[in-house]
This record gives structure tokens, C-alpha cells and sequence, in this order.
């Protein structure tokens, strides 16, 4: 018993949400610091409020898969956290840039992120669901297309607002322009639209034929390589307890060391150091505490979330560390871009003047750059994937998009910078579909939509690093200079690039369906 052959426009239905969703996000990445710089934020700290955003994300996205996991509704069992997340995040989108104030607009930060990741988190476990393992590339393809489209019109609006129909880029101090606030409200309808086409145009397995299917893919296994179709019994209480004990004491080391710079009478205030040292020791804890609690049989939704986290096929484990230098990169050029550009690249800080907003809106557009060539080449890449391999593909993706953020420093015009988003735009077309393709085919089916959001820690937890330290970077080590955290994040990529050799799948990437 397998999965059908799905048409594709069917694939093209069940991936249409992504649409909408990148609308939220791409809207998110370009214009948020810009809204912090407006309202009064120092450029030490920037980073340090974007992490209301990938907080959400490593606190939501692996609950909402594991709930996901077992919701079955008339809906079906993923199209509720869609429907949800979208009304939620057309709210925010709303009220986002009517934020009065800098800790409204991070505490609106917050709301909107956790919305956005209600419905995106499960649309990865909807490809592995519905698509049989030959077609997941396809799916995860296409999504890649409807991000990469929805992030250009999105980043553009701002710009496209202002040079088309004549909104104004420029407000009194303290205020938000108006070509903002309109791209905020067109993109908070956008994404309600698209996710609901979604909703109501696909469909979904139920429970008794997702099972059905899991048994017959384990029987194949099973004839095909006994060894291979064992069921491992995971971590051991004890090791677990071993990961908790060295997590806690490295958080409690890392702390006393935050607490002793910050308390030098000639040191800047780094306290944002601690959302990372005390991170680590709450991790620690959290493990020795479901230890304790597995030795005394006790078995609940916390205990299997905190310990699948040790449990993680070999694929995924290795993966991990190319996603998190590919994301910290990501995540430097999503806060520091604004600044980067108008500063370095324009030379003004005048968040009034029309040179910084000119050079703002432009920021706009280079993200909108990046992410068409993103849609551009999205089916391309699983081509030359099929001629080398998944891994050389992604390398080559990886190290075009670092080379692309250290080039930044070196441009002086807007040509130069729209140049540069290329290799970002060849990058992120990568990121977000070969990853999930190499990793789609070593998840459990029972365990899909957990695993795809304990994947996304290796999203969130650079953005977190990235947040927590670059400030401190930049203003101990670059005089202030964001272009150098840039080329930090730059680095970081071509680092990741160079670490997916290492990674055990499958070597070609079947394109045949």
C-alpha cells in the first residue's frame, strides 16, 4: 500500500499557503529593524529585540508538531494549525507597524512571529504526509517557488508603495511611514487569502491510511534489510542525565562569566549575554529533570518532546550543524542589512531624512532581488542535485550566498548591492528545500510533524546566538560598524557550505517524477 501519485496542481494547492506565509515573514525580515531604528532603538540592542522571533519559534514549532502529530478534525490534522496561525498573524501584521512604542512593537514582534510559525511549522509535515518519497523533492520545490515569490512582492511593497502610487517613505520622528504601514496591511489580507485556498483546496489522509502506510513502508524495509528496520530504544535514562549535568554546568559557567564582564566599571552593558548562558542551563536542567522522571516510568507529552530531542536520526544530527551556521548567517543580514546599508554603503543615520529612507527602501529591494532568485532558481537546483549530488549542490549554493554577504563591504552603488543578493538568492533557494529533502526520507511518519519542528531549532537557535552576541561583537570588536557583522554572517555560510560534505543521505536527488 502506497501513497498516490499527486498531480501538480494538487501539490500546487497544498503549498499555496507558503504564499502568504512568506508575505509575513518577508515583511518581518525587511522592515522590522527599520521600525525599531524609528522608534528609537541603539544599534548594540537591535539584535537583541529580534529575538522575540526565533524564541517563539523553538518554544512553538516543535509543540505544535507533536499536538499536530495527534489532531485529527474535520479540517483534517494539520489544516487547524494553518487556519489558526493565519488569523492570527493577519492581526499582528495589522498592528505591527501602529506600534507607539519600541516595546509595543517587540512585544507585537513576539505575537506575530509565534502566529506566523503556528502555520508554517506543520506545512513541512503536510509533503511528508501527503507525497510519496519520490515526489517530496517536487513539494519541497514548490514551496521553495511560493516563498521565494511571496518574499519578493512582500519586501517590495514599501518601495513599490512610494515609487508607484506616490506613498509617502518619510514621517515625523518617532512615526512610521505610511508606504509601511500599507505593506503591513496588504500583506496581513494576502496571507489570510492564501492559507485559506490551501485550507479548503486540499485534502488530507486520515490517521487509519497514514498507519497503513507506515506498516507497508516498515514491511518493505524489513524484507529489504532486517537491520535497517529495527526499532532503536533511543538514549538511556543515565546519558541523558550525563547531557543535562554538562548542560547545566556550562550555563552556570557562561552565566558567572556574563556576570563578571558586566560588572567591570568600564564595561558596556551586555546582559542580552544571558538569554544565551541561561538558555543552556535551563536546557540542562530540563534534561536531568525527564531523566529522573523516565526512571520512574513516568511517560507524557514533556518527557517524549525533551528526550526525542537526544533521539534524532543520524541525518538529522549532522544536518544540524550546516542549518545553524547557514541561519546565523541569515539572521546577521536580516538585522544588520538596514543598518548596514544606510550607514556603510549611504552614509546617514538620519532615520528622518529622505537619503535614509531612500536607502531603506532599497533594503527592501535587494531582499526582493534575493528572493525572486530564489523562485528562479528553485527547480533548478534539484537538476544539477540530480548531475553531482544533494550535498556538492548545496556546498556550491552555500558558499555563492556567503560570498555574496562579505561582498557587501566592498560595494558602493545599487547595482553593486542588488549584485550581492544573487548569491544570497542562489542560498536561500538551497536552504529551504534540500535540507528538508535529505532529511524527509530519515523521519518516522508518526513523529513527522515533531521532528520537522525540532528541525527548526536549528533555525532558531542561531538566530538566538546571532542575536545574543553579534551586539556584543559589534560594539566591542567593530567599533559599531553592522557592515562587519555582515561579513561575520558571510563566513558563517561558506562555513556551512563546507560541512554539508560530511553529511550521510542519499547521494542524487530523484527528479524523475
Amino acid at each position: 500500500m502506497e501513497k498516490r501519485k499527486l498531480g501538480f496542481w494538487e501539490i500546487w494547492n497544498m503549498s499555496f499557503g507558503f504564499l502568504g506565509i512568506q508575505f509575513g515573514f518577508a515583511l518581518q525580515n525587511a522592515n522590522t529593524s527599520r521600525i525599531f531604528d524609528t522608534l528609537g532603538a541603539d544599534v548594540d540592542k537591535i539584535g537583541l529585540y529580534w529575538l522575540a522571533a526565533p524564541l517563539t519559534g523553538l518554544i512553538v514549532q516543535p509543540i505544535v508538531g507533536y499536538f499536530s502529530d495527534r489532531t485529527w478534525t474535520k479540517l483534517g490534522r494539520r489544516r487547524p494549525y494553518f487556519l489558526v496561525g493565519a488569523i492570527l498573524s493577519a492581526i499582528a501584521l495589522f498592528m505591527m507597524p501602529n506600534s507607539p512604542t519600541l516595546w509595543i512593537a517587540i512585544g507585537t514582534l513576539w505575537i506575530m512571529d509565534s502566529s506566523i510559525n503556528i502555520s508554517m511549522e506543520p506545512f513541512r509535515a503536510f509533503v511528508g504526509d501527503n507525497l510519496p518519497d519520490r515526489q517530496r523533492t517536487l513539494g519541497f520545490s514548490m514551496q521553495s517557488f511560493f516563498i521565494g515569490t511571496g518574499a519578493v512582492v512582500g519586501s517590495a511593497l514599501p518601495y513599490v508603495f512610494t515609487n508607484w502610487f506616490g506613498i509617502a517613505n518619510t514621517a515625523p520622528e518617532g512615526i512610521i511611514p505610511p508606504s509601511v504601514k500599507w505593506s503591513f496591511y496588504v500583506g496581513g489580507i494576502v496571507f489570510l487569502l492564501t492559507v485559506l485556498w490551501t485550507v479548503f483546496k486540499s485534502k488530507e489522509y486520515t490517521p487509519e491510511e497514514l498507519e497503513a502506510f507506515e506498516k507497508a513502508k516498515q514491511a518493505k524495509l524489513l524484507q529489504a534489510n532486517p537491520q535497517k528496520a529495527e526499532i532503536s530504544k533511543g538514549i538511556s535514562e543515565k546519558k541523558q542525565m550525563i547531557y543535562g549535568l554538562l548542560f547545566t554546568l556550562f550555563g552556570a559557567a557562561g552565566s558567572y562569566y556574563v556576570y563578571t564582564i558586566n560588572s567591570r566599571s568600564d564595561a558596556n552593558d551586555h546582559k542580552e549575554l544571558y538569554i544565551l548562558t541561561v538558555g543552556i542551563l535551563v536546557v540542562g536542567l530540563l534534561f536531568t529533570i525527564v531523566s529522573q522522571l523516565r526512571k520512574r516510568s513516568i511517560r507524557n507529552g514533556f518527557t517524549i518532546i525533551i528526550t526525542d530531542l537526544l533521539n534524532m536520526p543520524k541525518t538529522m544530527k549532522q544536518l544540524a550543524w550546516v542549518q545553524f551556521f547557514s541561519w546565523f548567517a541569515l539572521f546577521s543580514m536580516w538585522i544588520y542589512t538596514t543598518k548596514a546599508v544606510t550607514g556603510h554603503v549611504f552614509g546617514t543615520a538620519d532615520t528622518t531624512s529622505k537619503l535614509y529612507n531612500d536607502a531603506a527602501d532599497w533594503v527592501n529591494v535587494m531582499f526582493a532581488v534575493y528572493n525572486g532568485v530564489a523562485a528562479a532558481v528553485a527547480f533548478l537546483l534539484p537538476v544539477l542535485a540530480k548531475h553531482t549530488s544533494n550535498k556538492f549542490t548545496h556546498m556550491l549554493a552555500l558558499i555563492a550566498g556567503g560570498l555574496g554577504l562579505i561582498s557587501i563591504y566592498f560595494v558602493s552603488d545599487n547595482t553593486g548591492l542588488l549584485m550581492a543578493m544573487v548569491g544570497v538568492g542562489i542560498a536561500w533557494a538551497s536552504i529551504l528545500s534540500i535540507p528538508y529533502a535529505m532529511l524527509s526520507g530519515s523521519l518516522p511518519s508518526a513523529k513527522m510533524g515533531y521532528y520537522m519542528g525540532v528541525f527548526n531549532f536549528f533555525v532558531v537557535l542561531p538566530q538566538i546566538v546571532a542575536g545574543t552576541i553579534l551586539g556584543f561583537l559589534v560594539s566591542e570588536f567593530f567599533d559599531s560598524e553592522p557592515v562587519y557583522a555582515l561579513i561575520v554572517g558571510g563566513f558563517s555560510m561558506i562555513l556551512a557550505g563546507l560541512l554539508t560534505l560530511g553529511v550521510s543521505t542519499q547521494k542524487k536527488i530523484d527528479i524523475k517524477e
